[in-house]
């Protein structure tokens, strides 16, 4: 499964909405239905969006409806981006012809990062 980031900005519709009723996105979100599309994680950030979101879905058809649909049922402007693991696009530099598994899941223990060619 890859993953995505939304990036979310709400409509004036949209603040309105979350003034009157504070679980107004999290109300949308539950009643998004999209086959393999799962929600992560939803977090309010301050700056440039309102919202963060991290979704797991089977492709980007799948994602792209369920943004579709949350920004409609939210009030909400919604940027998706896929999200790679740095260990992928390594994995990729160093095998060249390798394809780019999005679905890797980045290893932050101390062991992963113990030989002297990895540098964070």
């Amino acid at each position: 499964m890859a993953h995505y980031v939304q990036l979310m900005t709400l409509t004036p519709q949209g603040r309105e909405e979350m003034f009157r009723d504070p679980h107004h996105l999290l109300v949308a979100q539950q009643s998004v239905r999209v086959d393999g599309v799962q929600t992560l994680g939803l977090y309010a950030v301050l700056g440039a969006y309102d919202f963060v979101s991290i979704v797991e879905a089977p492709d980007n058809e799948a994602v792209a409806r369920y943004s579709l649909e949350l920004g409609v049922k939210a009030g909400a402007h919604i940027t998706t981006l896929p999200a790679v693991p740095v260990v992928a696009l390594e994995q990729a530099m160093r095998g060249g012809d390798q394809d780019l598994d999005i679905g890797t899941e980045l290893d932050l223990t101390p062991a992963a990062y113990d030989d002297e060619e990895r540098v964070l």
